[in-house]
């Protein structure tokens, strides 16, 4: 975070020194957090205790780099009990600028795309010059736009945090696809996007940071190491995924085409299974039980289950039947 420096957090925290000293309600407003939360902070072990003059507690810059610290490191999703254990990592002397850099490593963009504005008025004009309220609530929802503050003689803005992504929904929409079937596609796609992410990090995390995360938190060395793998391996998860796409794209659209251009549809025999489609809201809730690796296992299961729960059926009223006959 902008503004504050390890050797400020690590220097003189229990040390009087010439640097300004705050009341609890100064140090609340220079922090942004409440004088509740600070002393929530003290609770924990989180913040160190003020100095005593007095009748008076006193807190110095020490104590505010810290708090501008724990907020930084919320931000960045981490809970208060990681935290703790890496403030106390660096109060021991274990070191934790190389920890920072390694959470600013993971934490920095993935992508080389920047961020773009649009306009509500440009935004309209590229979506059929038709406001919709509720494809832009939609949007919004899905991190597609993210709304700003309005500024004078400006009007209604949005951030867009990939332009790609808005752009091949413009198109889309201009191709005749509804913007409900693409926010639909979109959150579809999403869940199983996720899904590639988790197994990436679960295979290098395996393979290649188990060594760096030995340690409850890592050394600096080990962490500044780990940050320089996370640089040469983030292009990778992207590289790879664009990869077998372009694969699968090929290959199945090869097969769609041939399917669509033949004269009549292919033949399949009495004695050869017919594919079946299962709805994809089916398969998400299936996914969400057994994992994706489950899905097929699961859905042969259950067809096992309900083939041999009518055959049980049907035997049972054949015995019922001759016995009434008997």
């Amino acid at each position: 975070m902008a503004g504050w420096s390890m050797r400020s957090v690590g220097a003189g925290l229990s040390e009087q020194s010439a640097q300004p000293e705050y009341r609890i309600e100064d140090l609340a407003h220079h922090s942004g957090a409440t004088v509740r939360t600070i002393r929530a902070y003290q609770d924990r072990g989180l913040l160190p205790r003020p100095e005593r003059r007095g009748r008076s507690n006193v807190y110095g810059d020490a104590h505010l780099a810290r708090l501008r610290q724990i907020a930084d490191l919320l931000d960045r999703g981490y809970t208060l009990a990681s935290i703790k254990e890496l403030l106390e990592a660096w109060d021991t002397g274990r070191g934790l600028g190389g920890v920072l850099g390694l959470v600013a490593e993971v934490h920095g963009p993935w992508t080389d795309e920047e961020a773009d504005r649009i306009s509500r008025a440009e935004l309209d004009a590229r979506f059929g010059g038709t406001p919709d309220e509720e494809a832009i609530r939609e949007a919004v929802e899905l991190g597609v736009l993210e709304r700003l503050p309005g500024r004078e003689g400006r009007g209604e803005e949005y951030l867009v945090p990939s332009p790609q992504e808005l752009a091949v929904a413009a198109e889309l929409y201009a191709a005749g696809v509804p913007l409900a079937a693409i926010t639909g596609h979109l959150r579809e796609l999403r869940d199983q996007v996720e899904h590639i992410a988790s197994r990436f990090l679960e295979f290098t995390t395996e393979h290649v940071f188990a060594r760096y995360l030995e340690h409850r938190p890592p050394t600096d060395a080990d962490a500044a190491e780990a940050a320089t793998m996370v640089r040469r391996l983030r292009p990778l998860a992207q590289q790879t995924v664009d990869a077998e796409l372009a694969r699968a794209m090929r290959l199945l659209a090869t097969r769609h085409l041939q399917f669509h251009l033949s004269p009549e549809p292919p033949l399949v025999r009495d004695d050869q299974p017919r594919p079946v489609s299962l709805p994809a809201g089916t398969i998400r809730a299936v996914q969400s039980l057994v994992g994706a690796e489950g899905i097929e296992a699961f859905i042969a299961a259950a067809t096992e289950r309900e083939v041999n729960k009518r055959t049980l059926d049907a035997l049972a009223a054949r015995q019922y039947k001759d016995e009434e006959i008997g």
